[in-house]
């Protein structure tokens, strides 16, 4: 029994935590989304999708359609995407995804079949911080 009632408080703190949307195959939003958590769309959204937080996860599964910009963290995409799609985490490319419009990650995974028809940039990170230092030190070395 103890081991029982552990295992039940752990999955009850994990799903607090990490509440899924779903939103059903054959239903159709005209509008912007907001989430938080993790939202699964078998259905159809014509608008902007954005994830709140840090860990908002967006599913689009193969019967999925999003017809607007996806702004998000995380997401896994393997429906159809007519707009611009910026993910600023991690980004998965199943296989039967296609994105008609320009695609910016940060890390990338993408499967073979999947398409994007549009541009497709890497985000950096905090990297270039580090650049400005070197022409810094190059100007106050020479003599003006």
């Amino acid at each position: 029994m103890m081991l029982n009632r552990r295992r039940n408080d752990r999955n009850d703190r994990n799903t607090s935590s990490h509440e899924t949307s779903l939103i059903a195959r054959g239903t159709v939003i005209r509008g912007d989304l907001r989430f938080s958590g993790a939202l699964h769309l078998d259905g159809r959204i014509e608008g902007t999708v954005l994830g709140e937080g840090d860990d908002a996860m967006f599913t689009l599964s193969e019967h999925g359609q999003v017809h607007g910009e996806i702004h998000v963290p995380q997401a896994v995409i393997n429906g159809h995407v007519t707009g611009d799609v910026f993910v600023s985490v991690r980004l998965e490319l199943a296989p039967q995804a296609h994105i008609d419009g320009d695609l910016r990650y940060h890390t990338l995974e993408m499967a073979a079949g999947a398409q994007v028809n549009g541009r497709i940039s890497r985000q950096a990170g905090d990297a270039p911080r580090e650049l400005p230092a070197p022409d810094a030190e190059l100007d106050e070395a020479m003599p003006a």
